[in-house]
């Protein structure tokens, strides 16, 4: 399993990364459009792409910590064991949630690039997108359904908190 700890903590840095070079693009754009009148053309394209797989790349990370949000109203009386169940039946649902993403990204990006889309002003090519968001969207729902099967084993073995 640490296997997959260390290919989400790679694809949050891969993320990490990405939003760095979002920031100083539209840093320089800024500066640059209000001092100089220079400006990078289609800047706020470039930004939307980039954030759709960033936040993509940052799912396994938080599938493998257990970082999503969770509703505990109903459960904060149950037993361990009654919420430990719950926590797995999550995990699957997660599992097949990131699966289901994972595909549909995959049959976009085929229809993106057989349909050649672009963005509007730099025609930077859709299918991209698609491409670096499928695998993050798989890891997490191998994390996912490891964390449904292995419980708070899967967790405990790895360091990672419950």
């Amino acid at each position: 399993m640490k296997i997959l700890e260390s290919l989400a903590k790679l694809s949050s840095i891969l993320s990490g990364l990405l939003l760095t070079g979002i920031t100083l693009m539209t840093c320089y754009s800024l500066i640059g459009r209000n001092t100089t009148g220079d400006t990078i053309a289609g800047d706020f394209e470039l930004t939307g792409v980039a954030t759709g797989a960033a936040i993509a790349l940052f799912m396994p990370l938080c599938q493998f910590k257990r970082a999503h949000i969770i509703v505990d109203f109903f459960t904060a009386k149950a037993s361990a064991a009654t919420v430990s169940q719950l926590d797995r039946l999550g995990a699957l649902f997660m599992a097949l949630t990131f699966g289901l993403l994972a595909w549909r990204s995959t049959l976009g990006g085929m229809n993106a690039l057989a349909t050649h889309s672009g963005t509007m002003m730099l025609g930077f090519p859709e299918w991209i997108v698609y491409v670096a968001m499928v695998p993050p969207f798989i890891l997490s729902a191998v994390i996912a359904l490891a964390q449904a099967v292995h419980g708070e084993d899967f967790a405990s073995s790895d360091g990672a908190s419950a």
